[in-house]
């Protein structure tokens, strides 16, 4: 479900996956930590072919700008029981550095919504991957 758009700043939490859809679309995710003084972490993710580069590109602890859709899913965790996810669509990406400033890509390429991809390509990281 879309809730809102969103725009924050944080800082990259696990380095960006990518994995490809069965008609070769290509996902990527990461985690990014948008807490102060204390972790507060949301998924990103990105469906846009625009936003792949900038992406892969990504390293840890490096601190970013998104902008995109916030939506909510569930997840199930191995004992059966299920937890809710707070995720962004990415429509915007800009690595956010003084001393090489880079301007924003965005992509208006035809967006998948939330839930459409296939069940076993949805989640890129399992849960003990993301700590939260």
């Amino acid at each position: 479900m879309s809730l809102a758009k969103a725009a924050v700043t944080g800082t990259v939490y696990k380095t960006p996956k990518t994995g490809y859809t069965q008609s070769n679309i290509a996902v990527s995710d990461f985690v990014l930590n948008i807490g102060t003084t204390e972790e507060l972490l949301v998924r990103v993710i990105s469906k846009r072919q625009a936003l792949t580069d900038v992406v892969s590109s990504l390293t840890k602890n490096q601190r970013v700008l998104v902008a995109g859709r916030l939506q909510t899913g569930t997840s199930q965790r191995d004992d059966g029981t299920e937890k809710k996810v707070f995720e962004i669509d990415a429509s915007t990406i800009e690595i956010i550095d003084a001393s090489a400033p880079q301007a924003p890509v965005s992509s208006s390429e035809e967006i998948l919504q939330f839930g459409e991809m296939e069940s076993n390509t949805d989640v890129l990281m399992d849960d003990e991957e993301v700590p939260f």
